[in-house]
């Protein structure tokens, strides 16, 4: 999940999975795997940003975390 702010200022959970594209049009526009769009105040490069941390932080888990306590 990522967080972006709409455009009235408040903030959205986004889940990053559902994230087909990131475009400047020249506000930033989401558009998601059923093709809805969301457009943020947020930078493409912001958006991009903590896409890739969010992502880095899901495979980067140690295994140790991933197996189920017996």
């Amino acid at each position: 999940m990522i967080r972006v702010t709409k455009f009235d200022g408040k903030s959205m959970i986004l889940n990053a999975d559902w994230i087909q594209s990131v475009e400047e049009t020249p506000d930033t526009m989401i558009t998601l795997t059923n093709g809805s769009t969301i457009l943020v105040k947020d930078s493409v490069a912001e958006v991009v940003t903590a896409f890739e941390a969010y992502k880095q932080k899901q495979f980067l888990k140690p295994a140790s975390s991933l197996r189920k306590e017996s």
